[in-house]
């Protein structure tokens, strides 16, 4: 900011920010006022339960954390669930394999997922194709249905599409057939 001055001289003045105190290391011991108490309960609780979550997604692990406020509330955080670690906890069960029947194959669901989304990408470029062709042959009005069309115009890709698209009709109608058979 620029203020002059009343030597007409023009001299710059940098606001000043507002310092806080930062990080700073702070002694283990009981903080004695019931508000400080608190908050610190509040940040510190949810620092720990993100650290839960990040343990839980990086490792596969099952962890239960259950805390009691110092205003007498009762906070848990659990993966897969609270109950099910604390169940497996007071039964004995341990997984000795490492290999637990409550944890997803993450593997397999980005593997679907990704199979899908080509499928989807497939599709969306099939659907495109096919409103272009409307487009070109002015069928957008009319009552003509895509297998209606004649084939005569198409090229190699787009024959194969049609056969492809004929195929997957045909299997759709024989599974609605057997649905009411």
């Amino acid at each position: 900011m620029i203020l002059p001055q009343n030597n007409n001289n023009l001299t710059m003045t940098i606001p000043t920010k507002k310092r806080t105190q930062g990080r700073k290391k702070i002694e283990m011991k009981k903080i004695e006022e019931l508000n400080h108490r608190q908050v610190t309960f509040s940040k510190r609780r949810s620092g720990l339960f993100k650290k839960a979550s990040e343990l839980c997604i990086l490792t596969g692990a099952e962890i239960a954390i259950i805390v009691n406020s110092p205003g007498k509330r009762v906070f848990a955080f659990g993966h897969p669930t609270v109950d099910s670690v604390v169940d497996r906890y007071l039964a004995g069960i341990s997984d000795v394999d490492g290999d637990s029947k409550v944890c997803l194959p993450v593997h397999e669901f980005n593997e679907d997922y990704s199979r899908i989304a080509r499928e989807l990408e497939a599709e969306k470029k099939r659907k495109e194709m096919i409103l272009d062709s409307k487009k070109v042959n002015n069928n957008v009005e009319s009552e003509v249905y895509w297998w209606e069309e004649p084939v005569e115009e198409l090229g190699l890709e787009e024959l194969e599409l049609f056969v492809e698209s004929l195929e997957k009709l045909k299997n759709n109608e024989f599974e609605r057939e057997d649905l009411w058979a």
